[in-house]
Order: C-alpha cells, then structure tokens, then sequence
C-alpha cells in the first residue's frame, strides 16, 4: 500500500506544481495588460510631413501634420495620411502580438507576431520576409515630438487633428450651464413669452 501512497502523493505534487504555475501564468495577464496599454507605435510618412501614433487594437492616439503637410494638395496630403496609419497601426498590431509572444509564446508554443506578420503580408499582397524589411523603427523620442515654438492662434500647423480625452466636446456646455451664453438665451426667451 505504501507504494500505491507514494503514487498518490507524486500525482498530487504534480498537481500543485501545475496550479502554481497557472497562478504564475495568471500574475503574467495583469503585466502583459499593462505593457499593452502602454504600447505605442510612431510612423513617419517618407518626407515626414505626416506623423502618426497608433496604440493597441488598431486604436490612433494621435495625428501630426508639418507645415509642408498643410502645403499638400488634399489628395496627396489624404494618401499621406492613410499611408502612414497603416503603416503605424499595423506596427502596433505586430508589437502587440510581440508582448503576447513575450508572456505566453513559450508556453502556448504561439507564435503570434509571425501569425499577424502573414496575416499583413497576405492582405497587402506581398511576402513576410518583404514587410519584415520595411518595418518601421520608431523614432527617438525627441523626434518624433518636435520642440514647440511659442503659440501662434492663427498657425495650427503642429497642433493634432485628434481630440485629447481631457479636452471638452466642441459644443459641449459646461458642467454647470450657467454660461454667459445660457443667461442671455434663458432671458431672450423668458422675454418672448411674456
């Protein structure tokens, strides 16, 4: 019987080192979940009059035009602009598919990021190997925000065409719509009705 014990006892041992390692598989979600609402992915159109940010899931933080970008004819600067979200959105999905590999690669014998990579290749009609020579390094920080000049009301030149998620809706009356603007129109029509 004592054989029969030791079986047991080894199985159960199995078992928790199998939990553990779940428990350890599990702590790495919450890390991972981090590093992809941090990631960020920056692309440059070639003359890099376009700048764009992208973020996880295809999401685009942010949108940058030069001086030369506002000098475009809207055709070219619109071709500009969808260029260089593609290529930042689909960096940000192989980026993605990286931290997934990086955390759960190994473990799941996955291989997410050449998955995604054939995937993007298949849909653009070229090769891997094609958009693995053409990926897009991201730029030092320092360029790719440029130093601001002073702020000029006119020049929206370097300003984002994106709304920042602190800034109100246009439109948008403020929390307490007791505005100047809500008075006068409260008074204009208490006035009518009188």
């Amino acid at each position: 019987m004592s054989a029969e014990f030791e079986q047991l006892v080894a199985e159960f041992e199995k078992f928790q080192s199998k939990i553990k390692k779940a428990e350890t598989q599990f702590a790495k979600v919450g890390e991972m979940q981090a590093e992809l609402a941090e990631l960020e992915s920056v692309a440059a159109s070639p003359d890099r009059s376009v700048t764009v940010v992208a973020g996880p899931g295809g999401s685009v933080k942010d949108i940058r035009l030069s001086p030369e970008a506002l000098r475009q004819q809207p055709q070219q600067l619109a071709a500009a602009i969808l260029s260089t979200l593609h290529t930042a959105v689909a960096d940000a999905a192989r980026k993605q598919a990286g931290i997934v590999d990086e955390q759960f690669g190994g473990t799941f014998h996955l291989n997410v990021e050449e998955q995604v990579l054939e995937a993007q290749a298949e849909a653009l009609g070229t090769t891997a190997a094609d958009l693995r020579s053409q990926m897009s390094e991201e730029p030092p920080p320092e360029a790719a925000r440029p130093a601001r000049r002073p702020r000029n009301e006119d020049d929206f030149s370097e300003e984002t065409v994106l709304r920042r998620s602190d800034e109100a809706t246009p439109g948008q009356p403020p929390a307490g719509g007791n505005s100047a603007g809500d008075q006068f129109l409260k008074n204009l029509f208490d006035e009518e009705d009188h």
